[in-house]
């Protein structure tokens, strides 16, 4: 699956999960963009996924619209050590979550 990972979160996190093709929203070069732009062009990159440690984005934003896969990481902050112990679970939402639905993934 194509995930993509917003760019509050931490970039090493990609490493993490290596049975799926990950990119950054800083690879692609749209880091600084508004949430609304960020998910106009992840549906035309065609993206599975999309994970962010933004709790605030599902209250900005009408993802079913857009259609996007959200997966939220819940953790004490967005640091890779806090992120960590969330990859299991973070592994097993990637393949469960649908279009337009918001998956929160906490400790």
């Amino acid at each position: 699956m194509r995930v993509l990972l917003d760019e509050c979160v931490p970039r090493p996190l990609k490493h993490q999960i290596p049975e799926h093709e990950v990119s950054t929203v800083q690879e692609l070069g749209w880091a600084g963009k508004r949430n609304g732009e960020l998910l106009a062009l992840i549906t035309s990159a065609d993206f599975d996924v999309f994970v962010t440690t933004d709790q605030n984005i599902e209250n900005q934003q009408n993802l079913g619209k857009a259609g996007v896969p959200l997966i939220v990481l819940i953790a004490k902050s967005n640091k890779l050590r806090a992120l960590l112990p969330l990859v299991p679970k973070l592994k097993a939402a990637v393949g469960r979550v649908a279009r337009g639905e918001v998956l929160h993934v906490e400790a």
